[in-house]
């Protein structure tokens, strides 16, 4: 699993629009710290509370001069809707291939909800040389991140 001190694994993917947009980490690698928020489904309650969660501290991440991304197995159109829906102004990242999710080893299944080869929660802070600096993997996808925690790890990035 990708954890803190490691080369941030890469990944492509698409924008979570209806205009499919490409995808690719690299891009937005050196600019500044890349938080990646991963979540096992768009319009689940707790993915809600977490994306929601990060809209309202959006500012102070950019402030930090952080990039924020969600990234989950929905497709760019559920993730599209998903955004227009809670008014997330962050982009979205739709991973359907599966390739971001087992890049960092989060790959899950949530049999109840009938969700196969999805997200864990999860949140990465990847500095400007592209190192992990910090990385928390929740023991149960319905927890949430500790916020200040992920903040206080861009700010120092």
């Amino acid at each position: 699993m990708a954890s803190t001190g490691d080369a941030a694994p890469t990944f492509t993917a698409t924008v979570g629009t209806s205009d499919h947009e490409p995808f690719d980490i690299d891009d937005h690698l050196g600019d500044g710290p890349v938080v990646l928020a991963f979540f096992p489904g768009a319009f689940t309650p707790p993915c809600t509370n977490e994306m929601v969660a990060l809209q309202e501290r959006l500012d102070e991440f950019e402030a930090a001069g952080a990039t924020l991304f969600g990234v989950s197995a929905d497709s760019p159109f559920s993730q599209g809707a998903f955004r227009e829906a809670h008014g997330i102004e962050f982009d979205l990242v739709s991973d359907t291939a599966g390739d971001a999710i087992r890049a960092y080893d989060l790959e899950m299944d949530i049999a109840d909800l009938g969700l196969y080869g999805v997200a864990n929660r999860a949140v990465f802070a990847i500095d400007a040389d592209g190192e992990i600096v910090y990385d928390w993997v929740a023991d149960d996808p319905t927890n949430e991140p500790d916020y200040d925690a992920v903040l206080d790890a861009v700010e120092s990035a």
